[in-house]
């Protein structure tokens, strides 16, 4: 389950240090990051990845920069002295935001550090529809949106992007295969669809090309996470072994 497991990243959306320990305490060996998000990060800051860390697990730090391209790559910096494995940014910030934060990162911790943490790009929520994007003067389909974000994250030097299991198809069209997909909206046939508009299953994002799968409240509202979390490993198991 090891392959499976280093691909599998639990959003641990709660709201106070507690319930992160408790969910912590639970799901080391079942989960091999842990997304953490605005609403405990801003609560807690850097002890809620500290206390990942202190349990054997990664962090990914989800709190999706967008601001001018120096203030990004400032706060990029303060992410890798974090340790955590991973963070994102909003593509939409641009080509300069991107470039900017690359730079400062290899500056600090070239390509190849193992210390040096992914850099993702968010190309369009998976809350988003292309009604929502319109009522914000974006007028293309998600369809040519999503790509075209994820190949200016790459021509910037990102590592990757987080987009929608439905979009990997398009994005390794453009991007090709070794630039990261991490796809939220992932929802295993046991759980409800809750405020995701566009999902699939586990399997069926790994048959599609992702490389990290983020799932969250199909493991944290179960009446035991560690199990549904197993579940979920044994179907990208399955996937990854066909």
């Amino acid at each position: 389950m090891n392959s499976a497991r280093q691909r599998l990243i639990f959003a641990l959306d709660v709201d106070n240090l507690a319930d992160a320990r408790g969910l912590d305490d639970r799901l080391p060996g079942h989960v091999g990051v842990f997304k953490i998000g605005k609403q405990l990060f801003t609560r807690c800051g850097p002890e809620v990845v500290r206390l990942v860390q202190e349990r054997g697990g990664e962090g990914f730090l989800d709190l999706k920069y967008h601001d001018i391209p120096n203030t990004v790559a400032m706060a990029g910096l303060e992410a890798l002295r974090l340790g955590v494995r991973m963070f994102n940014v909003h593509a939409l910030g641009g080509f300069e935001m991107m470039a900017k934060l690359v730079a400062a990162v290899d500056e600090v911790c070239p390509r190849g550090n193992p210390d040096r943490p992914i850099l993702l790009a968010v190309t369009t929520l998976t809350s988003s529809t292309e009604e929502t994007l319109r009522q914000v003067g974006i007028d293309r389909p998600i369809s040519v949106m999503v790509p075209k974000l994820a190949r200016l994250a790459k021509d910037a030097g990102m590592d990757g992007v987080v987009a929608s299991p439905q979009e990997v198809g398009l994005i390794r069209d453009v991007c090709g295969d070794d630039f990261l997909v991490v796809t939220p909206g992932v929802r295993p046939a046991f759980a409800s669809q809750d405020d995701q508009q566009r999902i699939t299953t586990p399997a069926d994002a790994l048959r599609s090309g992702a490389d990290y799968l983020v799932i969250g409240r199909p493991i944290s509202a179960a009446a035991d996470p560690a199990l549904a979390a197993d579940m979920i490993l044994q179907e990208m198991q399955d996937a990854l072994a066909e």
